[in-house]
């Protein structure tokens, strides 16, 4: 396809899937409005949202949880009565503490400290298959989710992935890929998509000739009027009884942060910010009023791809700044008005990932003490 001289320099200039994929900001793909410059000793924008409240309750939330080094609760308050063993230490406790850490700027320096929340992720893989496990994700997730937290220690599973070796084989994974259910539970069925992927590559066990398999297929089964996987199975495809188009959204967001970790680039990133846009302005989904995931897989399916493409860069550069300004608010006035705030760590790793892709996106409207560092930008899942 021949690129006209702006959509060229544009592609070129954009920190994008198929190049790089450095945190960076959105860029503009036309000139902003030029603004005064702050008066003589101004500190801080005066658009500027102060989001260090939410960043203290989230600590205070990891530090309320945490039973001994490197040894986490899941939950709090009300969750934590409301699940079994809910006070007990918890691998995705355990994992999500040592993420919030990381993205806050508080992961822990002490080699102690360090050496025993390796101790505890580790122990949570079975000698025999190599997977994790925790009652409320399936095993591909749990597999995913708590390697990556050992990543950001710089460390690994202490046993090979067994229970995922079966999907090397030829032809193995695209069978698996294809008889998940792409209809009726795309998103939950994304953690076994995606999470076996990022599982074997944390590990070290996904060969660049497996890798170029399992690309190929999601290459080719992009649904090209949504961006959004699979392709035929969404509500405007007229697929009986598929899941709402957030749903499938959401399951993208799975596939698309892989593909970011392993530079590659997705074949439609234009209509997957069409679909991430429409999410929003038909209000399909109910986003940025609690603390949970949904912001961050909207968020990143509107983000990334424009990285890719410059697609409608300004329309996703003013719904990102509005959006990130109503969550931040909606959030603060959560902490605000409640004496445990964030009930499960889980959760919680969401919501302040979400806040660290939106103060990539528009630099200078969300400050806090320390900037925010997103994980899925050293390693993939979440």
């Amino acid at each position: 396809m021949t690129l006209d001289r702006r959509r060229f320099l544009t592609t070129c200039i954009a920190t994008g899937l198929a190049g790089t994929t450095l945190p960076g900001a959105l860029l503009h793909g036309q000139e902003a409005p030029a603004k005064a410059p702050p008066e003589s000793g101004a500190t801080t924008l005066p658009d500027s949202i102060d989001l260090q409240p939410v960043v203290d309750a989230a600590l205070a939330a990891v530090s309320a949880t945490r039973l001994g080094p490197g040894r986490y609760a899941r939950f709090l308050g009300e969750q934590r009565a409301r699940h079994p063993g809910g006070g007990d230490v918890n691998p995705y406790g355990c994992a999500a503490a040592a993420c919030i850490l990381y993205t806050t700027g508080h992961f822990p320096r002490d080699p102690a400290e360090r050496a025993a929340a390796v101790a505890v992720l580790q122990a949570n893989q079975s000698p025999e298959t190599g997977l994790f496990s925790e009652p409320s994700h399936h095993a591909y997730h749990s597999t995913a989710y708590v390697p990556g937290a050992l990543e950001l220690f710089d460390a690994a599973p202490l046993y090979p992935l067994r229970g995922l070796h079966p999907l090397l084989a030829a032809g193995a994974i695209e069978k698996f890929l294809d008889g998940l259910d792409w209809v009726k539970s795309p998103w939950g069925q994304a953690h076994l998509g995606a999470g076996s992927f990022a599982a074997l590559f944390l590990a070290g066990e996904a060969p660049p000739a497996w890798q170029d398999r399992y690309f190929a297929w999601l290459w080719e089964e992009q649904d090209p009027q949504s961006g959004l996987w699979r392709k035929g199975c969404q509500p405007h495809n007229g697929a009986a009884g598929s899941a709402p188009l957030f749903h499938h959204l959401a399951s993208s967001f799975h596939y698309l942060f892989n593909h970011v970790i392993a530079r590659r680039p997705i074949r439609y990133p234009e209509p997957m910010i069409d679909a991430a846009l429409r999410v929003r302005r038909e209000h399909l989904q109910p986003l940025g009023t609690e603390p949970g995931f949904s912001e961050l897989d909207w968020v990143y399916c509107l983000t990334r791809p424009a990285r890719q493409c410059g697609h409608r860069c300004a329309e996703v550069l003013a719904e990102v700044r509005s959006f990130a300004r109503e969550y931040a608010g909606n959030l603060l006035a959560h902490v605000a008005s409640r004496s445990v705030p964030f009930e499960d760590l889980h959760a919680l790793n969401g919501t302040m990932s979400a806040f660290a892709e939106l103060q990539q996106a528009v630099p200078g409207l969300l400050r806090m003490e320390r900037p925010l560092k997103l994980i899925l930008d050293r390693r993939p899942f979440i």
